[in-house]
């Protein structure tokens, strides 16, 4: 038998948070998380942008840029190895009682192809 929620300390009753928008080979991802009217939470935030180049060219390039609330983050523009390649980023946020959390995540590529776009927010409920 399972306990009651009230049987639990307060951290365990209240399950963390998990946000996934996946974007598939689309050129963007927005991902809004809605405020929380109660407390202040804390997201690890996880972007993966993935590739392929196929033919190997030596000008391939992708680029990866993401907004944390409208402010750019953080961006990178690297070549491109042969076959297939990602551009991955992990950054934590707090986010204050009351406001939402708004993560955009934008892709360029320069004689590749989109394969995947990913952002995950999962709450940290241990500090």
């Amino acid at each position: 038998m399972k306990p009651s929620v009230s049987d639990q300390p307060r951290a365990a009753a209240e399950a963390a948070e998990h946000w996934v928008e996946d974007a598939g080979d689309s050129d963007a991802a927005h991902l809004d998380i809605p405020p929380h009217a109660t407390r202040e939470r804390r997201f690890e935030i996880f972007c993966s942008f993935e590739v392929a180049n196929p033919l190997g060219g030596d000008d391939a390039a992708h680029g990866l840029r993401v907004l944390v609330n409208g402010a750019q983050e953080w961006t990178r523009r690297v070549a491109t190895h042969a076959g297939s390649d990602s551009l991955d980023v992990r950054l934590r946020k707090t986010v204050p009682v009351g406001e939402p959390l708004r993560l955009t995540a934008r892709t360029e590529v320069q004689g590749v192809r989109r394969v995947g776009l990913k952002i995950t927010a999962d709450e940290d409920l241990d500090g």
